[in-house]
């Protein structure tokens, strides 16, 4: 029987998948999400499941290693990505990664989001990097993940997507949020004629 915090947890990250389908973030069994637990275990969405239409069924809990310790299905493809946030970053309690549409588009640009665009941004946000594409679903994605784990709460994955992470599952999913928010805030001012910083 599952725990108040695992239940707290799956119903967490259930209302965020529904968030983040409601905001377009996400699409059919793009993205996926999980959240640390006390005892060190994560939840995180089993392979091809709907993000926006979870069920707690579609959850499974993994340990450390990426072994199945409850659940039935087998853990996202991008287990070994929340895995090594996760070792290197105790402060983070869950993570989101999506496909935003605009935030995309910076990654198949291979362009950083800077946070000199929105004061908003800056506080709650910092500055976005870009991660070299390594192919999706494998270890070589989590490997190139890590010069950028001590710099960012988000980055994006070139030619793939966005990770934003966070204390807990809402505060991973506002900086997902907000990093939509600034890519489409930043290419509507340079739709404009140009994006200023906050120091011009």
């Amino acid at each position: 029987m599952a725990s108040t915090e695992d239940r707290g947890i799956i119903e967490d990250l259930q209302r965020i998948g529904r968030l983040l389908g409601r905001r377009g973030l996400v699409v059919a069994d793009d993205g996926n999400l999980s959240a640390r637990t006390g005892d060190g275990t994560i939840w995180i969405t089993a392979s091809g499941t709907r993000t926006d239409d979870l069920a707690p069924d579609d959850l499974v809990r993994i340990d450390l290693e990426g072994q199945v310790v409850e659940g039935t299905g087998r853990p996202s493809s991008e287990y070994r990505l929340h895995l090594e946030i996760y070792r290197r970053r105790e402060e983070i309690g869950a993570i989101v990664h999506a496909h935003p549409p605009v935030a995309t588009g910076f990654a198949v640009a291979g362009e950083p989001i800077q946070d000199t665009a929105l004061a908003e941004a800056a506080y709650s946000l910092g500055a976005v990097p870009v991660v070299p594409y390594r192919r999706p679903g494998t270890g070589d994605v989590a490997e190139a993940v890590v010069p950028m784990l001590d710099l960012c709460w988000a980055f994006l994955l070139a030619n793939h997507g966005a990770v934003a992470m966070g204390r807990d599952p809402e505060d991973a999913c506002r900086r997902m949020e907000r990093l939509e928010h600034v890519a489409s805030t930043i290419l509507t001012a340079r739709l404009l004629g140009g994006a200023r910083s906050l120091d011009s």
